[in-house]
């Protein structure tokens, strides 16, 4: 008899509503979900909701990870910059599908547990950086990708500066009270726009929270 797990079921509703790519999906079961779900959230772990964590801050639903994953285009990709921790699961995700991931948070107890659970987990080619994120990590650009996990209501130029010529910035944007996934194109030095698809994120923040 084969037995399926929860997480494996999670995917199956993610791939109905969303259709993964085969190295999308292979990331999806490679990562723990439960382990980086609050304590005391582990029995709603699979489910395909956002979960409150500490400081008002939310692990967002497993369906949103695995759109803004795929409209990345992070396939065969070497470096990804990521503007927001959080839980670290995203992170995760994108260190099954890419060489290096360097990713900023602004709060530190967030990026304590977060840097726990990839130890936790096994991996080690994520590196973390306790910074206000606008400003990006400059030392390591450019950067074949960056993706936002906050909606901002624009893109500060230093990332946009930071991008790989050739490289994709994907950001929940603010737009006339919506947000919407947002596509940035570097090409010959000019950045050009892709409206994706309406979303629902957290508000990125200025500053860093000890």
């Amino acid at each position: 008899m084969i037995v399926v797990t929860k997480q494996e079921q999670m995917v199956d509703e993610i791939d109905k509503k969303f259709k993964l790519c085969p190295h999308v999906k292979k990331a999806f079961l490679e990562v723990n979900r439960k382990l980086f779900v609050p304590t005391g959230f582990g029995n709603i772990s699979y489910q395909l909701d956002a979960l409150p964590m500490q400081q008002n801050q939310w692990i967002s639903s497993p369906l949103t990870v695995a759109k803004m994953t795929q409209h990345l285009e992070v396939k065969g990709v070497d470096t990804v910059l990521e503007i927001g921790c959080g839980s670290g699961y995203q992170a995760a995700i994108l260190s099954k599908v890419c060489r290096r991931v360097f990713t900023i948070e602004r709060i530190d107890s967030l990026l304590k547990e977060a840097k726990e659970r990839f130890r936790k987990d096994g991996i080690n080619n994520i590196f973390t950086r306790f910074d206000d994120g606008q400003r990006g990590w400059k030392e390591y650009a450019p950067y074949e990708r960056i993706l936002f996990s906050a909606t901002a209501k624009k893109i500060p130029e230093a990332l946009f500066e930071q991008l790989a010529e050739g490289g994709i910035l994907l950001a929940p944007i603010e737009q006339d009270g919506l947000q919407i996934i947002t596509r940035y194109y570097k090409r010959k030095g000019r950045i050009t726009t892709e409206a994706i698809e309406p979303c629902c994120f957290v508000p990125i923040v200025d500053g860093r929270v000890k």
